[in-house]
C-alpha cells in the first residue's frame, strides 16, 4: 500500500530537505505538490485541506526558524501530521468485559468480512491467547455460513452452527449463552453483509446490535474502494455505534487513500489491516508505522514482531550451529529459508519495512515477488537428496531432467545454484572473528547500490 504517494512525497519533500532556510514561498509550493500528491491517493478534499492547513501552520511559525535543520523538521511536521491524521496511535480491541466478550463485524458483500472474521480469530487466539468462538448470523447466504465453519477448523477455533431459517438476533444470543456455558473469553458474530446501505437491512442489524449488546462494533472495508470506503463507514456509522474499523485488501490498495480518510470521516480509529489472503495476513494498524512506511522511512518494529511471531527459532539455530561447526549451507537449508519467507508474506513485504526499500528499481522487485519463490522451490524440489546435499554434482542432463521436471528452463537452474553458491560464501564467512562483519560486507556486494548504505530514505 502506499506506492504511489510514497514515490510522490519522496520527490516532493527531497526538494526541501536540503534548504538552508524555510520561507513562506518554498513551502506554499511544497504543500502544493503534497495536495496534489494526496488528491491522486484518493485522500478525501476535506482531509487534504485540514492535512495541508496544519502543516503550513506549524512549518511557517517558529518551530522551524529556530532549527538548524530547517528541511527535516519540515518532514518531521508532515510525519507528525500523517500520524494525527490516522490517529496517532494504534487502538487495541477492548475486551474487557464479563466473558464472553462480545464482537459484531458488519460490512459490505465483497469486503471480506467473514475472511476478516477468521483473521481475528486466529489473532485473538494465538497473539492474546484467548479462547474464541465465531457464529454466522448471515442468513441471506447459506455459503458465507459455510465458508465460516471452514475457516473456523482452518484456525483451529470453536465454531457454532446456525441455518437460514433461524432469526439472527436468536443465532447470536444462543452462541453468546453457548459461550458462557464453554467459559469462551471471545465471541466473534459475523453479520449478513449489505449490498450498499439500505433501510431495511440498518434495522436488522440494529436490532441485532441492541439485542446483544456488543463491546466492539467493528466494520470491514476495502481500503480499494479509497475515500468512498470512509464515506461508506459514516453512513454505517449513523447507524450503528462503530467501535473501529478493519481495513482489508491493503495489499492490493497503490493509493492509501481509505488510511488517510477513515479516520478524520468518521472519526473511529482503524483498529487491523488485512495485509494479504493467508488466515495469519492480519497486522494492528499503527498510525505511526504507517507514516514511515509512506514517508520511505520503513516499519521495522512489524518486521521484527513478525520474525519473532513467524520464523521457527528451533529451525533457525540448528541452521547456525551446522555452519558454525563447519557442516555446511545446504540447499535443504536453503529451501527451508525460502518457506520462512514466504510465510511471512514473501520478500517483497519483507523488504516493504526496511527504510529506503522504495528506491529499489522495479527490475530488482519483479525479482524478488512469490512467483520467483515458488519457481525456486519447485527447482529445489526436483532435485534428489543426493543433489541437494552435494549441488556441485548439478551438471548437463541432471539440469535439463531438474528444468523438465520443475517447469523451468535451464538458465532458471543456472540462476538459483549461482545464488546459493552466494549464500554458502556468506555463511562461510560468519565462522570466526568479525564473522558478521564480513558477511554483511560479502551482502552488501551481491545487492543493488544503494540497499544497504545509509540506512534511510534519501529526500
Amino acid at each position: 500500500m502506499f506506492e504511489n504517494l510514497q514515490e510522490r512525497l519522496g520527490k516532493t519533500l527531497k526538494n526541501i530537505s536540503g534548504r538552508g532556510r524555510l520561507t513562506e514561498d518554498n513551502i506554499k509550493d511544497t504543500l502544493r505538490e503534497v495536495r496534489m500528491a494526496f488528491l491522486e491517493a484518493d485522500v478525501a478534499l476535506p482531509v487534504v485541506r485540514d492535512f495541508v492547513k496544519q502543516v503550513k501552520e506549524r512549518a511557517v511559525g517558529v518551530e522551524v526558524t529556530k532549527s538548524l535543520s530547517p528541511g527535516q523538521v519540515f518532514i518531521k511536521i508532515v510525519r507528525e501530521e500523517l500520524e494525527k491524521a490516522m490517529g496517532e496511535a494504534n487502538e487495541e480491541l477492548s475486551l474487557n468485559a464479563q466473558p464472553p466478550a462480545v464482537v459484531m463485524v458488519a460490512g459490505l458483500q465483497g469486503a471480506g468480512k467473514t475472511t476478516s472474521v477468521a483473521k481475528l480469530a486466529k489473532f485473538l487466539k494465538e497473539r492474546k491467547k484467548k479462547s474464541v468462538l465465531v457464529v454466522s448470523a448471515d442468513v441471506y447466504r447459506p455459503a458465507a455460513i459455510k465458508q465460516l465453519e471452514t475457516l473456523a477448523a482452518e484456525v483451529d477455533v470453536d465454531f457454532f452452527p446456525s441455518d437460514i431459517s433461524q432469526k439472527p438476533v436468536d443465532i447470536a444470543t444462543a452462541a453468546i449463552s453457548h459461550a458462557k456455558k464453554k467459559f469462551i473469553d471471545v465471541v466473534l458474530v459475523d453479520t449478513a453483509g449489505r449490498l450498499h446501505v439500505d433501510s431495511n437491512m440498518m434495522d436488522e442489524i440494529k436490532d441485532l446490535h441492541k439485542a446483544i449488546n456488543p463491546i466492539e462494533t467493528l466494520f470491514v472495508v476495502d481500503a480499494m474502494t479509497g475515500q468512498d470506503a470512509a464515506n461508506t463507514a459514516k453512513a454505517f456509522d449513523e447507524a450503528l455505534p462503530l467501535t473501529g474499523v478493519i481495513l482489508t485488501k491493503t495489499d492490493g490498495d497503490a493509493r492509501g487513500g481509505a488510511a488517510l480518510s477513515i479516520r478524520h470521516i468518521t472519526g473511529k480509529p482503524i483498529k487491523f489491516m488485512g495485509v494479504g489472503e493467508r488466515t495469519d495476513a492480519l497486522e494492528p494498524f499503527h498510525p505511526d508505522r504507517i507514516a514511515s512506511r509512506i514517508l520511505g522511512m520503513g516499519d521495522v518494529l512489524s518486521l521484527i514482531e513478525e520474525v519473532e511471531m513467524k520464523v521457527d527459532k528451533e529451525q533457525a539455530a540448528r541452521v547456525a550451529e551446522k555452519v558454525f561447526k563447519g557442516a555446511g549451507f545446504t540447499l535443504d537449508d536453503f529451501a527451508d529459508q525460502l518457506k520462512q519467507m514466504k510465510s511471512m508474506g514473501g520478500m517483497m513485504s519483507m523488504l516493504d519495512k526496511l527504510p529506503g526499500m522504495s528506491n529499489l528499481p522495479d527490475a530488482v522487485k519483479g525479482q524478488m515477488g512469490d512467483k520467483t519463490f515458488i519457481r525456486m522451490e519447485a527447482i529445489i524440489s526436483s532435485m534428489t537428496k543426493k543433489e541437494r546435499a552435494r549441488p556441485e554434482i548439478i551438471k548437463g542432463s541432471r539440469k535439463k531432467r531438474i528444468a523438465a521436471g520443475s517447469g523451468t528452463q535451464v538458465q532458471e537452474i543456472n540462476k538459483l545454484l549461482k545464488q546459493f553458491t552466494q549464500m554458502q560464501k556468506m555463511m562461510k564467512k560468519m565462522k570466526g572473528k568479525g564473522g558478521m562483519t564480513k558477511m554483511m560486507r560479502g551482502m552488501k556486494g551481491m545487492l543493488p547500490p544503494g540497499m544497504m548504505g545509509g540506512g534511510g530514505p534519501k529526500f
